[in-house]
Parts: structure tokens; sequence; C-alpha cells
């Protein structure tokens, strides 16, 4: 048994070898440096208000048109970054970001592997090599931005504390609100699946930490919350291709009446997700709630750039999972994994920006969307397990109980 073990362990490691081998060359030619663009940003803003007695959101990255857009509380957050040097703070970023990457990659394959019997750490090992190549992941370190953060943030939140019913449940979704506006979607989503006391205590930590910076500094928070929220020039153009939310599609179709189709689009992708969100929690299925929201906020947001897509890993990995669990050799099984790997490979292709400049004709409307139809896909066709228990189920919320 021990040579076969040692035989196993030797295949894996020659495979992750291979794999790494194979992700490293891939990212050499379709990784974008962009050298941590927006975390320069956060550096010099914070630096600017902290030394210079310069006014946060007023500060812009030379030759560009782009500042502070987080809300107070996060630049309170980040304002230990002004007193270090730059490398430090890169060091400091890049640890952070690989250890939340880890923390979701385990809550998402550690109980797959377990159901499996497959070798914990290869499982691990590859999903790790798999989200490297992940275009809004390489996007989200190239840039230098925090969406890995906040997932883990409100991963941990919402998996641990608000399944297990603990009074401090809702507290990391409210924290994440309170960094970045649109994870206030998953207060909607405690709401409506009637987490009351969940959905009290994350509107109550937003209330209490947004007085706190506006105690804090008063000037900064009237600024953002009166001006610079409402300055959409800070943030870049709709129909920019990198923004792949339904607000980007209608921009770049430029029909008549937008607004109207927006709204539209929107009050759909709403009505569905708030259906089977409530379905996944009534079936005790958190992974899923938690990952159907995700790709609703990256819908109904009106800007979702390419980076923001991280919050799809989940949905992804439960396609897999759902396949795992269907019978061997099932056109169930099949089809599942069909559609994880083709939503996977155009999520690595970096397909849109063929579209860059011109989107115009049926093809360049497909392909310039290509994520968005990515994200509709999951928010309709991503299983949820049955009241009945019939179908095979995505995630128990047993499977999360080591979290606890």
């Amino acid at each position: 048994m021990a040579q076969g073990a040692g035989k196993r362990t030797r295949r894996e490691v020659v495979l992750v070898v291979a794999l790494a081998v194979a992700v490293a060359a891939f990212l050499s030619r379709a990784a974008v440096g962009h050298r941590f663009f927006d975390l320069e940003i956060y550096y010099g803003a914070l630096r600017y208000w902290a030394h210079d007695g310069g006014e946060l959101y007023d500060w812009l990255k030379r030759d560009t048109r782009y500042g502070f857009t987080y809300p107070p509380f996060a630049a309170l957050l980040m304002l230990p970054m002004a007193y270090l040097p730059w490398p430090v703070v890169l060091l400091s970023y890049l640890t952070a970001t690989a250890v939340a990457t880890g923390l979701i990659l385990w809550w998402l394959v550690d109980p797959v592997s377990r159901r499996m019997g497959w070798t914990r750490w290869f499982a691990f090992t590859v999903a790790f090599l798999l989200a490297a190549a992940y275009e809004p992941l390489t996007e989200t370190v190239d840039f230098g931005q925090i969406n890995m953060l906040l997932l883990a943030l409100v991963a941990a939140d919402l998996l641990r504390l608000v399944a297990a019913g603990s009074r401090w449940g809702g507290v990391g979704v409210g924290l994440a609100t309170s960094i970045k506006l649109t994870p206030g979607i998953f207060i909607v989503y405690l709401l409506v699946t009637a987490r009351w006391r969940a959905a009290l205590t994350a509107s109550g930590t937003v209330a209490a930490v947004t007085l706190l910076a506006a105690a804090v500094a008063p000037d900064t928070s009237r600024e953002f919350w009166l001006m610079a929220l409402w300055n959409t020039d800070r943030v870049g153009e709709l129909e920019f291709i990198s923004n792949q939310s339904l607000q980007g599609l209608v921009a770049r179709l430029d029909p008549p009446y937008p607004s109207l189709w927006w709204l539209s689009l929107v009050a759909a992708a709403v009505a569905v997700w708030i259906r089977r969100a409530r379905a996944a929690t009534a079936s005790d299925d958190e992974m899923t709630g938690l990952a159907l929201t995700g790709v609703a906020m990256c819908l109904v947001s009106p800007v979702t750039w390419v980076h923001h897509l991280v919050w799809l890993i989940p949905a992804l990995a439960l396609l897999v999972d759902h396949a795992l669990r269907a019978r061997a050799g099932s056109a169930r099984r099949r089809s599942l994994l069909a559609f994880a790997a083709v939503a996977y490979l155009v999520l690595i292709s970096r397909m849109v920006w063929i579209w860059e400049y011109d989107w115009r004709g049926v093809v360049g409307f497909l392909g310039s969307n290509a994520y968005v139809f990515v994200s509709v896909a999951l928010l309709v066709a991503l299983p949820v397990r049955s009241r009945s228990g019939q179908a095979p189920h995505v995630r128990r919320l047993q499977d999360v109980t080591h979290l606890r």
C-alpha cells in the first residue's frame, strides 16, 4: 500500500508541475501587466490626505482622471498604508490576497476532495493553479484591487456566522459594504431570505462604521457622500469593454431609451436571483446562495469591471461539485462539466478585448459581452438542491462545518 501511495504522490507531483508550467506559459502570453495601478491610487491618495493635508477625493493619479473611489471607512482601514514604504505595502497586499484566495478555494474544494477521496493538497493546488489563470483574478492582482479580500470576508460571514445563527452573523457583510458599496446586495440577500437578525446586524454595522468615519473625518465624509459618490467620471465610461455588467451591455448596444432597457434587464435578473436564492436557503444550501448573489451583483451593478468577476469563482466551483455528485457517465455529469469548462475557458480567454474598439454587428455584440452571457447562464442554470432531496445538491451546509 505504501508503494502504491508513493506512486500516486509522484504522479500528482508531476501533474502539478506540468500544470504550473502550462499556467506560467499561458500567463506569460495572456496576462496584461497593470503595474498595480489601483493600489498606487490608494497609496498616493492616502499619503496626500495624511501627509500633505489635502482632501482625499481631490487627489488624482498623474495624467489620469482616476482617484480614490471607496467610502471614507475604507480610507480609515487603509490609512496605515500612508506610513509604510511602497515595497512593504505591495508585499502586504500580495500576501493578503494570496491568503484570501487560498481560504476561498479551500472552502470550495476541500469538501469535494474529501468526498471524492482525492489527495487534499493535490486538489487544492490544482484549484489554485487554475485560479491563477483566471482573467478576473489576474486582473485583480495586476491592478492591486481588493476583490478577493471582500469575497473572503463575505464568505466567512455567510458560511460560518450566518449559517450557524451566530449573533455576529452579518458583521462581515456590513464591513464589506462599508468598504465598497456593491457587496450591499448581500444585505438584500439576507432580507429576501428572511434572516432578519443578520440583516439588521449587517445594516447596523454599516451605519456604525459610517458614522465613525464621519466623526473622525467629517469633511472627507461630506465630500464622498454628497459629491464624489455621484461623479461617474471617476470610474470610467459605461460602454468600455471591461464593463461586463448588464449596464455595459446596454451601453454598447446603444438602443433607444437605454435606461428603460437596463432597468428591465435588471428587474428580470433580480427576480430570477430572488427566486433561486430563496430556494437555496430553503435547502440549507448557503454556498449556492453566496454564489448566486455574487453573480447577481456582477450583473446588476452599473459598473462591473472584469476584475470584479472574481465573484463568479464560487459558482464555477459549484458547477464542478454538482457534476461530481451526479452518477458517473451520466448525461447530467457530462453536461455540467461541459458547462463549467466552457464558462472557465471563456473567462480566461480575454476574448472580449478583441472587440475593445469596435463591437458593431452580431458577432461584435456577442463577443464583446461574452462574460455577461456567462454570468446570465450561471444565474439561471447553477443547480440548487431541491426541497425533496431527490435531485443531487450542490453544497450541504454540513460541507462547511469545518469553518466552525
